[in-house]
C-alpha cells in the first residue's frame, strides 16, 4: 500500500510541475513525452469558420508542429441522430441508429487526446457537441485509448466565469471514463462575428497547448 501511495504521489507532483497557467488562467500541460501521439478533434460550431473552429485550428497546428498526428472533423458536416436511451449499446456495444456516430466514436476511442471545441450557447455547448457526447455512449465498457481530454471554447461575453458550465458538462462526460482527465481549457471571450478571434490572445494560448500534448 505503501508502495502505491508514493506512486501515485509522484504522479502527482509530476502532472504539478507540468501544469501551466497562462495570463488569462486558462491551463494546459507542458509536453512531457517526445512519443507522437493520435490527437482527435471535433469541432462542434454550426458555422464554417467559426471562432472555436479557428482556436482549434490553432491547437491543431501547435499539436502537428510537436510531431503528432492530428484529424480534425466539423460535426455540422455530420449526419447525428439523437440518442433513443435504449442502453442496447452497453450489450452489444455499437449504436442502434445508423448514422455517422459510429464512425466518429471509433476515432474517439483510438485517439489518445481528445479536443472538443465549441462556442458558447447559453452558458453552455453547443448542441452538436452535447449529442455528439451522447451517442458516445457505446465507448463506457470499451477499451478506450484517451487520457487527455481539452476543451476549447469562445463566446461572445468575456467574463472568464463563461464558459465554467460547458466545462461542468465535459467534466460530467469524463467522469464516466476514469482513466481520462481535463488536461487543459482554454476560453477566448469577447468574439461574436466568425473572424472575431482573429490576433486575440487565446489563440497562442491553443497553440502553446497542443504543442504541448
Amino acid at each position: 500500500f505503501h508502495k502505491s501511495r508514493e506512486c501515485i504521489d509522484c504522479v502527482d507532483y509530476l502532472v504539478y510541475q507540468l501544469q501551466k497557467k497562462d495570463k488569462n488562467n486558462n491551463t494546459y500541460l507542458e509536453r512531457s513525452s517526445i512519443m507522437p501521439k493520435k490527437v482527435f478533434i471535433l469541432s462542434a460550431t454550426p458555422r464554417k469558420g467559426g471562432n472555436s473552429e479557428r482556436l482549434a485550428q490553432a491547437f491543431a497546428d501547435g499539436a502537428k508542429d510537436a510531431g503528432n498526428e492530428v484529424e480534425m472533423i466539423s460535426l455540422r458536416d455530420k449526419n447525428l441522430l439523437f440518442c433513443k436511451g435504449c442502453l442496447a449499446c452497453q450489450k452489444t456495444g455499437r449504436c442502434v441508429l445508423k448514422d455517422d456516430a459510429a464512425e466518429i466514436t471509433g476515432k474517439m476511442q483510438a485517439a489518445d487526446v481528445l479536443v472538443f471545441a465549441t462556442p458558447i450557447y447559453y452558458y453552455s455547448v453547443s448542441g452538436q457537441m452535447k449529442t455528439m457526447l451522447d451517442r458516445s455512449n457505446p465507448l463506457y465498457n470499451s477499451d478506450y485509448k484517451f487520457r487527455d481530454v481539452y476543451l476549447l471554447s469562445t463566446a461572445a461575453e468575456d467574463d472568464p466565469e463563461t464558459p465554467k458550465i460547458a466545462e461542468q458538462v465535459l467534466q460530467g462526460f469524463i467522469d464516466c471514463f476514469p482513466k481520462a482527465r481535463v488536461a487543459g481549457t482554454v476560453f477566448a471571450g469577447g468574439v461574436t462575428s466568425p473572424g472575431d478571434i482573429q490576433n486575440h490572445p487565446a489563440l497562442k494560448t491553443a497553440y502553446d497547448a497542443g504543442k504541448a500534448v
